[in-house]
């Protein structure tokens, strides 16, 4: 992980690590020993998760050992894994290649 402290975690980038794993809520808090209803509040929350910070560092300690790597905003991930990020839509459109359909057609 990169020093990603567990209170800077989102309800988003929850719920993706877990699609991510292909767990359920359930399956999430059996796994960093938290009751259902906590992994449900945490997913529904504003912003950024908040709640105790001992649960909270048992739900990314359960991610990561599932290997799941958590990354801050602005960061480059030091895992070598394949990942998906959420680009911050104020920003830019990343420069686009042409597809390999348009290369084949030209």
């Amino acid at each position: 992980m990169q020093n990603t402290s567990s209170s800077m975690l989102t309800p988003p980038q929850l719920r993706a690590a877990r699609a991510l794993l292909g767990i359920d809520q359930r399956t999430l808090a059996a796994r960093a020993g938290v009751s259902l209803p906590t992994i449900q509040r945490m997913e529904a929350s504003e912003g950024y998760v908040r709640g105790v910070v001992e649960t909270l560092t048992k739900v990314v300690a359960a991610l990561e050992r599932d290997g799941i790597e958590l990354i801050r905003e602005h960061r480059v991930s030091a895992g070598g894994g394949l990942g998906v990020r959420l680009r911050d839509p104020a920003e830019p459109e990343p420069r686009t290649t042409r597809s390999r359909r348009e290369t084949v057609e030209a």
